[in-house]
């Protein structure tokens, strides 16, 4: 039983470092002259591109080509995926003179690639290949080469492609990365393609959770301790703002304000006296995990939202929670 779990495990050791292997031959071939040329020139087609990113590929090579068009589709690339098999029955009339195509063939002999390599030459459609072979039929067709190196599978007979699609991916990915450094793709870009589930959260903004307008609770400078307490007790953050005549925050009335002023003061004092100075205030771009991590580290519950200094709005640690921000 134990023979069987250590050649079981060294088989999966020996797949990795298989792999580990063909991953920095591709990174040895981006240093060098040819792939790096080739490189660069696919970014600056792609990033200006009237029209969208093609992306096409027959079997494992296909498979990998879904995913390098849905990684570019969610990180500001226009990319889609087409079969090439269904491109040869009317699919090619999706793609235009606009766009540009970027066809998967380790081989680069991909019968089925054909029509697709034909479709671009003769409607003058600029057409990027990835292959480990630079002069097949699809390397010389294609106007950018990005040639792979080539790898040992990780499969014992050499047949069923696993280190080579492993590099084909890191390419497309190193591809994606490079375009969105290009374009300067922020993380708010990034979540209006991104709004569903943990990584949509986490791309939240404080603007998208805060309290604003009627919900805020805000009083003047004039306002007397009276004043502060209807307006904390009317509103749900357990606090409320104090801003100058300009509208810029200038203190902070809490529970615990309150408290302390009862021992001390009358109702009638204005709330200068009793109030917090300079609280805690943040601006509305911040992500509301970033917020969060204030509020932990300062031990509070609720920050002030102030753009250009003027109050707009009040984020509170429930907020942040309820959104699924932890």
């Amino acid at each position: 039983m134990n023979m069987v779990v250590e050649t079981t495990i060294s088989s999966a050791v020996r797949s990795v470092r298989t792999q580990m292997v063909g991953v920095e031959a591709l990174a040895e071939a981006l240093a060098g002259p040819e792939l790096s040329q080739a490189f660069e020139a696919a970014v600056a087609a792609i990033g200006s591109a009237k029209g969208r990113l093609i992306v096409t590929g027959m079997g494992k090579s296909g498979l990998i080509g879904r995913k390098i068009a849905a990684t570019m589709a969610s990180t500001g690339t226009p990319s889609l995926y087409i079969h090439p098999a269904e491109a040869s029955h009317g699919d090619l009339g999706m793609i235009t003179s606009d766009d540009m195509v970027l066809a998967l063939t380790w081989s680069g002999e991909t019968t089925e690639l054909t029509d697709i390599i034909t479709y671009c030459r003769r409607f003058d459609v600029v057409l990027a290949v990835i292959t480990s072979h630079r002069n097949s039929t699809a390397g010389r067709a294609a106007d950018i080469c990005l040639t792979l190196p080539r790898v040992p599978e990780a499969c014992p007979n050499q047949l069923a492609p696993t280190t080579s699609t492993t590099i084909q991916v890191i390419l497309g990915d190193a591809l994606a990365v490079a375009l969105v450094e290009r374009r300067g793709f922020s993380a708010s870009e990034f979540r209006v393609f991104h709004p569903g589930g943990k990584l949509g959260a986490q791309l939240l903004t404080v603007a998208d959770l805060m309290g604003r307008g009627d919900a805020l609770p805000v009083i003047g400078l004039d306002a007397s301790l009276t004043d502060a307490t209807i307006e904390m007790s009317r509103k749900r953050y357990g606090s409320t703002a104090v801003v100058d005549a300009e509208g810029r925050l200038v203190g902070a009335f809490t529970d615990g304000d309150l408290r302390r002023s009862i021992t001390t003061g009358s109702l009638d004092d204005n709330i200068a006296r009793h109030m917090t100075t300079r609280p805690l205030a943040v601006g509305s771009s911040m992500l509301a995990s970033e917020a969060l991590r204030v509020m932990n580290e300062n031990a509070v519950s609720l920050l002030f939202v102030c753009d250009d200094d003027r109050l707009i709005g009040a984020v509170h640690v429930h907020d942040v929670l309820r959104a699924g921000i932890a």
